[in-house]
Formats: structure tokens, sequence, C-alpha cells
């Protein structure tokens, strides 16, 4: 094939699945404002003030990011969630890329990147930083690998398959149930051959070269993630039945899509013309599994939805090739788009919180409450973004009533790390110090210079307070019925009864 063919080929081909990847791009940027920085987002900046080859609850890859996107555009919202607004981006384009590579026609290819596009959680995530757009993108770009593999027969790609998989782990674990789901998967099935290769050892070694800088940290500190998992899972991940967290799918999944990744499922597993790919519908059965008997939250499972909206884009255009099906593309594309649309003040930051909440109600729609503290209204992703810089200015009117003589040496203690990241982070203008906490690796950041004699407290209860303080006052507190953190007590403690290295061991908290 010459040049030009291939150049047309890109044209007609890919061009529409970077038109769509363009618009999904768009909708983001134009949005990145509304409410405020999500919780997770103050404590990973604080993070990147603190880059490390680990982090108690999430490895470092993500935090690396962040770091060099702060430095070169600065802290506002719309930098920090650059990164994964591009990676959305990228992202509509590999599931484009992965229905081809599943026999689908340019038709199946622009219809599989739109359903990824209108998924509730293909929406949500770009609207905040975090680890988890960039997981979907390596669970993509490992999906598409192994299907050249299969494709192409080229076992020489399972080195690029180790590249992704590794930088995957090093930016979150859960790419790790994938790889072991997807050889698995092919172990089950005739292509278990392909396995058995030189270059798909080398990209499992090329996997653990990646990821050992982040297993040696871990072995450092004492492998604190383990402790944060088994914590998260005992205390605080909302208990599902399978029942629950099947029906959480289809909400996080948009309801709309969950015929085409229902349709993908049924090729993948029983389809003649995709047996050779049916390891990807095996992985998919393996990942869920895994997932409902470790009770993980429900969104950890939407990355393995690409592979089953590929492969049902591209049967619903084979399934047009017959004359009483010939219109079903256009009608499933037109589907879909509407319930984008319907979606999208769900997803994306469109609507005042009480906008919100009378648009859910009249939509009937509830997302699953995730962790058992959390009983609003509105979803955690979006109560998450509220109040904080309002609970500084709180905290820094407490600090600024101290006799001089106290303040001095006052510390401000937080209950967690979203509190700490906030007060950190809007605290400067405030002539606040530098908070401290014992939540997550905020913890392992220890207390700094403070000596405990006066310490300003966030959100910890004052019976907590009362057991390593000889006196607890009231000061403030915060009150926004619509945030998570709906009541933030403030007190002012003196008078701490055991020494500092005794009171930081038992604030430990990694969950």
């Amino acid at each position: 094939m010459t040049n030009d063919s291939l150049l047309r080929l890109w044209r007609r081909d890919t061009a529409p699945l970077i038109a769509l990847a363009l618009l999904m791009v768009a909708v983001h940027c134009f949005t990145s404002g509304a409410y405020g920085y999500f919780r997770d987002e103050f404590y990973y900046i604080a993070c990147s003030k603190r880059l490390a080859w680990g982090y108690v609850d999430h490895p470092p890859l993500s935090i690396a990011v962040l770091a060099a996107t702060r430095a070169l555009f600065g802290d506002s919202m719309f930098a920090i969630r650059l990164p994964v607004v591009l990676g959305s981006g990228a992202c509509v384009v590999l599931v484009g890329l992965l229905a081809r590579v599943f026999g689908g026609s340019r038709r199946a290819q622009w219809l599989a990147a739109l359903a990824y596009m209108v998924m509730g959680t293909s929406l949500a995530m770009p609207t905040f930083f975090s680890m988890n757009m960039f997981d979907h993108l390596f669970w993509l770009a490992a999906m598409l690998t192994v299907a050249r593999v299969i494709r192409d027969e080229d076992p020489r790609l399972w080195l690029a398959f180790g590249v992704f998989v590794g930088l995957g782990l090093l930016n979150k674990i859960s790419v790790g149930f994938f790889a072991f789901a997807i050889v698995t998967a092919l172990g089950m099935t005739e292509l278990r051959g392909l396995l058995w290769s030189r270059y798909a050892i080398g990209g499992a070694a090329l996997a653990g070269l990646l990821v050992l800088p982040h297993l040696l940290w871990q072995l450092q500190h004492g492998f604190p993630t383990s402790e944060f998992i088994a914590n998260a899972q005992r205390f605080k991940i909302a208990a599902m039945s399978p029942a629950q967290y099947l029906s959480a799918q289809v909400l996080q999944s948009n309801p709309a899509t969950v015929p085409v990744w229902i349709y993908g499922l049924g090729a993948l597993l029983l389809a003649p013309r995709q047996r050779r790919f049916r390891a990807f519908g095996l992985t998919y059965l393996i990942v869920l599994g895994l997932f409902v008997a470790q009770q993980a939250k429900p969104y950890y499972l939407a990355p393995a939805y690409p592979m089953l909206i590929a492969a049902g884009a591209v049967a619903i255009d084979q399934l047009s090739r017959l004359p009483q099906w010939r219109l079903l593309p256009r009608v499933a594309a037109a589907w879909l788009a509407a319930a984008g649309l319907f979606l999208a003040p769900y997803a994306l930051p469109l609507l005042s919180p009480e906008a919100f909440v009378r648009y859910a109600r009249a939509a009937r729609l509830q997302a699953p409450r995730e962790e058992r503290k959390f009983t609003q209204e509105l979803p955690q992703y979006i109560a998450d973004r509220l109040a904080w810089k309002e609970l500084t200015a709180t905290v820094a009117q407490v600090y600024d009533a101290l006799p001089s003589q106290e303040r001095a040496h006052a510390a401000i203690l937080t209950g967690n790390y979203g509190e700490a990241g906030a007060i950190e982070f809007f605290g400067p203008s405030y002539g606040l110090p530098q908070p401290i906490s014992g939540h997550n690796n905020y913890w392992l950041w220890g207390p700094g210079p403070t000596t405990g004699d006066v310490v300003i407290a966030v959100g910890i209860p004052r019976a907590a307070l009362l057991q390593a303080f000889e006196n607890v006052t009231d000061a403030a507190v915060l009150s926004v019925p619509q945030a998570v953190e709906d009541e933030a007590p403030v007190f002012v403690c003196r008078g701490l009864r055991l020494s500092l290295a005794e009171a930081w061991v038992k604030l430990k908290r990694f969950i």
C-alpha cells in the first residue's frame, strides 16, 4: 500500500474518531471551572509537592504528571485537569481503534467511540484530576495491544503490552486485574499458545521492571497500601450484593449503552465471527467476579467496558448488513447521542447543586452509595467540591483569634486529607501554618515543627480529642448541608497528655 493510500485510509477511518475526541475535550474544557476543586485534588497537589516513588493510597505516576502540569501551567482548575481531559480524548480514539481491530468498519468505529463518550464514567471522570482517567487509558492501550497480538499473530507486541501494564501499575493497581484476567482467559482458549513466547516473558519482565521502584518503596515503608486497602474494605466501602453491584454498573455505564455492551459481551462469548477474540469476553467475567468478591467500588469496573462496547458496535454494524436492520447503526447513534445529552447534567458540572438535585429527582437518577459515611442527596463526586475555601476561612478566623504568643506555635490538625489539602492550598493567603493530619500520606509526612501545646483541630470528634488533650474548647462549626463535610467542628486544644511522638503514632489512619 502506497503512502497516499495509507493517508487516505487514515483520513477516512481515523479522522472521524479524532473529531469525536476533540468534541470530548472541548466539552470538558468548557465545563472545567464549575463548582470547585475536588477533595482529592487538594491531596494530589500536596503529594505533587513531595514527589516520591509511592504514597499510602496510590502509586506515583499520576502525581508526577500533576507535578509537571503544575510547573508548566500553574494550579488553576483548568490547568490541573488538562491531562485527564486530554486523556479522555485519547480514550475515545483508542475505543474506535479497538473496534477496528475487532473487524469493525468506519461506521462501527465511530459508533463505538460515541458509545464510550456517553458512558457515565467517561463523562464524569475527566471533570476532576485523578488517576482514574489514566487508568482507562492504560487499560485501553493494553486491550488494543492484546487484540493486535491476536489479529496480527505478532508476539513482539507483548513487549508493548508489558510497558502499558507496567506504567498502568505505576498509576493504579487495578490494571493488574486486567493483565491477570486476559492472560487467564487466553489460557482458557485455543490461543493459549500465544502466551508461550519469549516476547510474552519479556513483556512480563518489562512490567515488573517498571513497577519495581514502587514495590521497593512499599517494602521500605512496610507496605502501607495493603493496610489502606484492608481498612477501606472493612470500614469505608459500602457493601453491595452482586445484584446491587450489577445495578450500579447499569447507571454508571449509562443505561443507554447497556444494549451495546451486553450485545458485545454476547458476541465475544458466542459469535463465530469473534471466536478469536473470545478471551476478551471471558476477561470481563473474570474481572467482574474478582471485583464483586472483593467488594470493590462499582466504578473500578468501568475500564473493562470499552472492549465490550467496541465488540457491540462491530456486531451492530454487521447486523445492519441485513436489509431489515440497515437503519440500526443510525438509530443506535441517535439513541446514544440523545441519552448522552440526557445524562450530561448528571455527569458534568452544568447545574447548580440545587438545580442538580431537582434534575436528578425528576430524572429518577441516583448514584450508588459507595462509602458508608456518605448520605447526602448530591453524588459524592459533586458534594466533595463544595465549601473548601469556606472551611479554610473558618479555620483562619479561629487562628487569628488566638493570643499572639499561642499563634506563633499553634498547629492545625485535620481529620482527613481533604481538609488538610484544602487548608494547605488556600491557607497561605490567610497566613495559616502548614496543616498536619494522621490520614494516609499526611501521616507519613509527619507532624513537622509543631510542639502540640496549642492545636486547632478540624473535623475530629471531641471525644477523641479529650483522650489526648486536657482542654478542648469549641471554636466554630462550618455547616454546608450539601457538602460531604456538612458539619466540620473546629476546636482549640491545649495541654497534650502524652508525648508528641506517642500522639502521632495514635493518629495514624490509613483508609
